[in-house]
């Protein structure tokens, strides 16, 4: 049987205008495109083309399982030239890109991958705060606490300068509380970053005394930044 070809495209973090060159031009091309929940509509309308398949995954919410997202991914490479399979930030960060390329490699399906811009690096932009910062901060660590069934329920916490927690919202009271109680100080910078780079993009500044109390209400995705990288800088007068 004759198989069309897949590529994974970061559609990056929320803006219609920060997905790659390549990665809009390939969606004008697709033929199926199958799109996760953090996709946004405005991404969408540069597919006007390619029948719209929703396979979305949220934190906390029904989702499609991700065994039928991966039969879903098969199906269309079957029965279209070009799919696009397009993942929310870069496919290759907690995407589950890994499940889906064993699916397609399995089946003989041809793929290619198009990195997009993850939430940490436009988080740090909209913050206007660097994640690295000279005698300060010379480590980053991404993560996430969301763990697969079977898996431990705390994971490990990075020792790294700047942590960068993906998922956030949920999870960030027991992250505060779990790093103070490995004795990071209590003033600690906080930065919590909703819809990145989104119109309703909100960021709050805290300390990590006061996320082990909670973060604001939410509604949309959280991005949380820790580390001393992310306090204030002090900006000459002109």
């Amino acid at each position: 049987m004759a198989h069309g070809k897949v590529w994974l495209v970061g559609a990056g973090p929320g803006a219609i205008d920060l997905i790659t060159l390549r990665g809009a031009r390939l969606l004008g091309e697709a033929d199926a495109v199958l799109y996760d929940a953090l996709v946004t509509p405005e991404m969408l309308t540069l597919c006007p083309q390619a029948e719209l398949i929703s396979v979305g995954k949220r934190s906390g919410q029904r989702s499609t399982a991700q065994a039928h997202i991966n039969a879903l991914l098969v199906d269309a490479a079957q029965r279209y030239a070009k799919v696009v399979r397009l993942k929310g930030g870069d496919p290759m960060l907690f995407g589950r890109a890994d499940e889906e390329l064993r699916a397609l490699e399995e089946a003989g399906i041809d793929y290619e991958i198009v990195p997009g811009i993850t939430a940490a690096l436009a988080g740090a932009a909209a913050a206007k705060h660097p994640l690295t910062r000279r005698g300060i901060a010379r480590s980053v660590a991404f993560f996430t606490s969301a763990t697969a069934p079977g898996e431990p329920e705390h994971v490990t916490l990075p020792d790294c300068d700047t942590l960068v927690q993906y998922m956030g919202g949920q999870q960030a009271m027991e992250t505060a509380k779990r790093l103070l109680q490995r004795g990071k100080p209590a003033d600690t910078p906080v930065l919590a970053i909703e819809n990145v780079s989104l119109a309703n993009q909100r960021v709050t500044r805290l300390t990590l005394r006061q996320m082990a109390l909670g973060l604001p209400a939410c509604t949309g995705p959280v991005l949380v930044m820790m580390g001393e990288a992310l306090r204030h800088r002090h900006v000459s007068a002109p």
